[in-house]
């Protein structure tokens, strides 16, 4: 004779299946990306297209030494495990804010030639310097 489950424990199991796909919906929502309030044009999407850009991928900076013009473009990919930002270490000229582990986010280099140093703000060991000239 085969075992039945009473109707109100087979609802009461579907309930919670149904709640604990919602949650666990819930929790795989983009949380990162971004520009600490500053616009950006790719936030938190793949990267499509050409231009400069910098990749993490094994809590380092690829390259680590980037020369671009004034005012360019300049894609971060975070192609790592965990979130980073690729943020310059002084007076704030760029700053991607949270960049997930598989987005981007885009940022616009300084309008004056120089040197700006940048760090991952969240892993402080990660290092670069951006080169405008």
């Amino acid at each position: 004779m085969p075992f039945s489950f009473p109707t109100g424990a087979v609802r009461f199991l579907a309930a919670g299946v149904f709640a604990l796909a919602l949650t666990a919906s819930a929790g795989c929502s983009n949380g990162g990306g971004g520009d600490g309030g500053r616009p950006t044009e790719s936030a938190s999407s793949p990267v499509t297209g050409g231009g400069t850009k910098v990749t993490i991928k094994d809590f380092t900076f690829q390259p680590a030494s980037l020369t671009v013009s004034p005012g360019a473009k300049v894609t971060v990919i975070n192609n790592d495990t965990t979130t980073h930002t690729l943020t310059a270490s002084k007076g704030g000229s760029f700053d991607t804010g949270d960049v997930a582990p598989g987005k981007s986010a885009t940022f616009t280099a300084p309008s004056q030639p120089g040197d700006f140093p940048y760090t991952c703000t969240i892993h402080p060991f990660m290092k670069g310097t951006l080169t405008v000239k």
